[in-house]
């Protein structure tokens, strides 16, 4: 085949309306919190060592599809980071309305929106418990996942059990990571 300036122009414009970034196509999902920056320090009020409240956290961009969203948040270097041997689950929420733009700090189970339940931490609680690690610098992954369907109501389901029942679900995901040392205040 002979390239020409003719068949080039034609590429060009053939590749511009394929990956037209205007306002049709798909934004991406985001995850911010005010409260510390992607791979920055969580302050201490958010930690056993402060009040244990939940961090704010808003995100946009998600998908217009999108039937519900589901947050976790986990510590994949538990117990030491040096030598990590399982993932340490703080905080499970599913069937946030996609409709919500986030969470404010300190949220409880009263707080969260209409439809929106708490799964179960490590602690076998239901809510959010902040970072706790027993040495070294861990860190704490926000995970945003924005699902094509709205889940059943699982009562309490462990991070295993909603993980699996997002497979195959799942429209987009959102990650915000945060870490912190105890003591280093």
């Amino acid at each position: 085949m002979k390239i020409t300036s003719e068949r080039v122009r034609w590429c060009g414009l053939i590749a511009a309306l394929m990956f037209n970034t205007g306002a049709s196509a798909r934004q991406t999902m985001q995850l911010e919190s005010t409260a510390f920056a992607d791979h920055g320090e969580i302050p201490a009020v958010y930690t056993c060592e402060g009040r244990d409240l939940s961090p704010p956290l808003t995100w946009h961009g998600v998908p217009e599809d999108a039937k519900s969203l589901v947050l976790i948040v986990d510590d994949p270097d538990a117990p030491d980071p040096a030598a990590p041997k399982m993932t340490w689950v703080h905080w499970v929420v599913y069937n946030i309305p996609p409709t919500a733009a986030g969470f404010r700090e300190g949220m409880t189970a009263k707080d969260l929106p209409p439809g929106a339940r708490e799964g179960l931490n490590d602690w076998h609680a239901a809510g959010y418990r902040g970072p706790c690690p027993p040495v070294g610098r861990h860190r704490y992954l926000h995970k945003l996942f924005a699902l094509d369907i709205v889940l059943p109501d699982m009562k309490r389901p462990s991070k295993t059990e909603l993980e699996k029942a997002m497979k195959d679900h799942i429209l987009e995901r959102a990650e915000l990571v945060g870490t912190y040392i105890k003591g280093a205040r």
